[in-house]
C-alpha cells in the first residue's frame, strides 16, 4: 500500500530532479534524446515498450476508419518504432519530432524500410500543418503521448495543424496516458518506491515536460466538436518498459479516432 508517508518520502528526490528539466520544452526534449544510449524493451526510453498489445488495442480503429491509399504521419515520432508499424498499413510513413537528435535515431533504427522518412518540426508552431499538407497532400495522423505533455494552449495550436494535414479525407488517432492519480501515485504505478525510482523514469523526470492527464474533456479543448467528429473513442493501456521487476508496464490511457468537419 502507498500510503501519504511514502508520497512524502519521495517528494525530494522527485523535485531534485524535476529541477534539471530545462523550462523550454524544445530544449529539454532535445537534451533527453541527445543523452539516450539504448532503446527497446531494456533500454533508457520509458515508453519505447513492444508494441505488440498496445497495437491491437488501435488497429480495428486504424484498419476501419483511414483511407490507405494516403501516407501518414507520426507526430512525436521518438526513435520511430511507431512509424514503422504504421508504414506496414500505409503506403508512406513520416515521422515528425522536435528533437534532432531523436529524428537521427529514428532514422538509423529504420534505415532498412524505404517507405519511412523523418524530419524535424514543431507541429505547435503556426503554419506547420500547411507546410506538410503542400509537401505531402491530405493524409492520416497518428499521435501517442504528446497531447499528455503539452500546456492547453499547445495542445490547440497542435490540434488546428492536424486539421490542415488531414485535410477532407484524412483522418486523426491519437492515444494519451490518462493517470487521474496524482504525479507521485501515477510515479508509484510506475515501480517507483521512496529511495528507489526505475532508471527510464528517472530520465524521464529529470529531462522532459512534466506530463499530465488526457481523456476525453482535454480532447474536446483540443479538438472542439464543431471542428471534429469523434469517430470512435475509449480507454487503452499504454504500455511502458518492464521497470521494478515487472514483465509489463501498462498505464491508463484514452484514445480517438477523429474525422474533421
Amino acid at each position: 500500500m502507498f500510503t501519504i508517508v511514502d508520497q512524502l518520502r519521495m517528494v525530494p528526490e522527485v523535485a531534485r530532479l524535476a529541477r534539471l528539466t530545462p523550462r523550454d520544452p524544445v530544449t529539454a526534449w532535445e537534451g533527453y534524446w541527445s543523452r539516450v544510449r539504448t532503446t527497446g524493451t531494456q533500454g533508457e526510453v520509458l515508453w519505447d515498450a513492444e508494441i505488440g498489445a498496445e497495437a491491437e488495442q488501435y488497429a480495428h480503429a486504424v484498419d476501419g476508419f483511414m483511407d490507405h491509399a494516403l501516407p501518414v504521419i507520426d507526430v512525436g515520432c521518438g526513435n520511430g518504432r511507431w512509424t514503422r508499424w504504421l508504414a506496414d498499413r500505409f503506403p508512406s510513413a513520416l515521422g515528425v519530432d522536435v528533437a534532432d537528435s531523436a529524428v537521427e535515431r529514428a532514422a538509423a533504427e529504420s534505415a532498412h524500410l524505404p517507405a519511412v522518412s523523418f524530419r524535424t518540426l514543431d507541429l505547435t508552431a503556426p503554419g506547420a500543418g500547411r507546410l506538410l499538407q503542400e509537401e505531402h497532400g491530405e493524409a492520416n495522423v497518428f499521435v501517442r503521448g504528446v497531447f499528455h505533455v503539452l500546456r492547453p494552449r499547445q495542445r490547440k495550436d497542435l490540434g488546428r495543424n492536424l486539421r490542415d494535414i488531414v485535410g477532407s479525407r484524412g483522418r486523426v488517432l491519437l492515444t494519451e496516458t490518462n493517470f487521474r492519480g496524482n504525479p507521485l501515485s501515477y510515479m508509484h504505478s510506475l515501480g517507483a518506491r521512496p529511495g528507489s525510482i526505475p532508471a527510464p523514469l528517472r530520465r524521464a523526470i529529470g529531462g522532459i515536460p512534466v506530463p499530465g492527464h488526457f481523456g476525453s474533456a482535454e480532447r474536446r479543448a483540443a479538438f472542439p466538436d464543431g471542428s471534429w467528429t469523434v469517430l470512435a473513442d475509449g480507454p487503452v493501456t499504454i504500455e511502458a518498459v518492464p521497470m521494478g521487476g515487472r514483465t509489463s508496464t501498462g498505464i491508463p490511457g484514452y484514445f480517438a479516432m477523429l474525422d474533421a468537419r
